[in-house]
């Protein structure tokens, strides 16, 4: 067996059903194997950040490992962004590259390089295959681990005649292997937990990741919490119009610490650090406030700051495990030396001592609930109620537009958004109640929107898709619109054309800046783009919206559609429809 035809059997094993790339010289040995593979489709972009955001988005939207093939250091090199935004969402790929024939490595041929060294700082694992039996073992591994917690993007480097060599290669079946399981000692979450007099939680991207939604929903309801999504969240962690909800927590530390500053102990579930945006002086974690913190990560519980109480384990068992403890825990009346009789101690000292164990615990959590739902709906209404006073003729208010679009959306929608400014507009009006309608990328390379977006519905093609794009980030992956005309992927591409770099401006005037005072950005002015003619270029139909209206029709379209669409949203620029804190953020705070 060649080692190309153990590749594509090591591919169908563990589940690969695309593969993503662009190619060149180096991958021919596979492409021409592949014509013998009609199972193993090959979806083509024009330029390797689209293919690798275009996997990225298959794999968030199937749960599976996806696959990708660059083309030499030039191709990893443009595909490095992709890596770096699924490395920060925890997205699970395997990365091929095509490497040049190792009998001429030493004549430094043409596109050859260091291909480990360029990936390793992007990449879980970044590694070389040296002799073709060494193949299977590599690639078992890569996807492995690329799925182990944290999942992630991992590297092989393949030299071309590698592929081609003639030898006997043993592929080894696939392994497995189970997680660990859920850590059962959990005493001291429990009476932090119960013993509290206001806690919270911090819902972070693990629990989208890990289908733990509805296991979180048990616990907050069970408690009365008021939950926080994660800054920038990747996915929908909590139900948006559950009445628990309080939104998502601002990505500056100083944000986070006010906002949980009223609380005891919070409950951190599945969330890496918080990734703040900008520098603010002081930590995340208020004084005084006791953490619990669990992960299926065993080096994120106290990576960034002291907890109280750690647990490890996968994210939906360990969550009905502390759920049924909780339970019989408020159940149960405090006796002499039980958890809660006399408040539990956290990290800042004690915690809880006038908490619900021992009273009427039942009562105590409704009323907690009663008071934060009260708060969510006036905050909703409120924020809904100023979105529509904006409405009116193009250029949209950018609120306005988001609002529209939200409210347009088909019940099944899934929502890919990368718009920064207006995204943060989206973000508090759009509410999404199932598991993957919503996805984002922490990451912050810019250009993914548009590959992620075809890649979502590839891998799920009974949902239909939206694409919500900054002007500025979809400059940088123009290219995933050909692969969208070319697959006929109906996929329906919102770009908010305000024409600038919005988000530079606004960090700007959050500080004392001569741009601000004189009014001039400079380089951060992005006039003249015709999105309705980029759209022809590439083969796809296109509309420029006249009106919020006009917005909310042809969003409300998106599940009839057979082909692609380009939707051109026009809105108001930096100077006359600065966003204000009602759409989720002060114009300082607009990042």
């Amino acid at each position: 067996m060649k080692p190309v035809d153990a590749l594509l059997e090591i591919l169908r094993s563990e589940g690969v059903q695309h593969v993503f790339g662009n190619p060149g010289t180096t991958e021919l040995p596979l492409l021409d194997a592949l014509v013998d593979a009609p199972d193993l489709r090959y979806v083509l972009g024009l330029q390797e950040a689209s293919v690798v955001a275009m996997a990225d988005g298959y794999a968030r939207a199937t749960g599976r490992t996806a696959f990708v093939n660059l083309h030499v250091a030039a191709g990893l090199a443009n595909g490095l962004i992709g890596m770096l935004n699924a490395s920060r969402s925890r997205t699970p790929m395997v990365v091929l590259a095509g490497q040049q024939d190792r009998r001429h490595l030493q004549a430094d041929p043409m596109l050859s390089g260091d291909l480990v060294g360029l990936a390793a700082p992007v990449a879980k694992s970044a590694v070389e295959v040296h002799q073709a039996y060494d193949l299977p073992v590599l690639l078992r591994r890569a996807f492995a681990l690329a799925r182990r917690p944290p999942a992630g993007p991992v590297f092989v480097s393949v030299p071309m005649d590698v592929l081609e060599e003639e030898s006997s290669i043993v592929v080894p079946p696939p392994s497995r292997v189970a997680g660990p399981g859920a850590v059962n000692d959990h005493a001291d979450a429990v009476r932090l937990l119960t013993g509290a007099a206001s806690p919270v939680i911090v819902a972070g991207d693990g629990v989208g990741r890990e289908g733990a939604v509805d296991a979180l929903v048990a616990v907050a309801e069970r408690l009365g919490a008021p939950v926080w999504s994660q800054p920038m969240h990747d996915g929908v962690n909590f139900p948006g119009t559950h009445p628990l909800h309080l939104g998502m927590l601002p990505p500056r530390h100083s944000a986070i610490r006010s906002a949980l500053e009223p609380h005891d102990v919070v409950l951190i579930v599945g969330c890496h650090a918080f990734m703040p945006h900008h520098y603010t002086p002081g930590p995340a974690i208020p004084e005084g406030t006791a953490v619990v913190q669990l992960d299926s990560d065993p080096d994120e519980p106290g990576r960034n700051f002291p907890v109280a109480a750690g647990l490890i384990g996968p994210l939906g068992p360990t969550l009905r495990t502390l759920d049924a403890a909780l339970a019989e825990a408020l159940a149960s009346p405090p006796s002499a030396g039980a958890p809660g009789a006399a408040g539990p101690v956290g990290a800042a000292g004690p915690v809880g001592a006038a908490g619900p164990v021992g009273t009427d615990a039942a009562a105590r959590i409704r009323e907690r609930a009663a008071t934060v739902g009260a708060r969510t709906r006036a905050d909703r209404a409120a924020i809904d109620q100023d979105a529509r006073e904006r409405y009116g003729p193009a250029p949209l208010d950018p609120l306005a537009a988001m609002h529209a679009l939200a409210d347009g959306l088909p019940p099944d929608a899934v929502v890919v958004e990368e718009a920064i400014t207006a995204g943060l507009a989206l973000r508090s009006v759009l509410r999404p109640e199932r598991p993957r309608s919503y996805v984002h990328t922490v990451g912050g390379g810019l250009g993914w929107g548009i590959g992620a977006a075809v890649g979502t519905r590839i891998g799920d093609p009974s949902r239909p898709v939206v694409a919500v794009l900054g002007d500025g980030s979809a400059m940088f992956g123009l290219q995933g619109l050909w692969s969208a005309a070319r697959y006929g992927v109906p996929v329906t591409f919102v770009v908010v054309n305000n024409g600038e770099y919005r988000t530079l401006k606004d960090t700007l005037d959050g500080s004392k800046s001569r741009s601000t005072e004189r009014g001039e950005y400079l380089g951060l002015d992005l006039p003249g783009l015709d999105w309705c003619a980029a759209a022809s270029t590439f083969g796809l139909a296109s509309t420029r919206v006249k009106n919020a209206a006009e917005l909310h029709a042809v969003v409300a379209g998106a599940g009839d559609r057979q082909t692609p669409l380009l939707v051109e949203v026009p809105v108001t620029t930096h100077a006359h429809s600065p966003l204000t804190a009602a759409s989720g953020a002060s114009s300082a705070e607009a990042t």
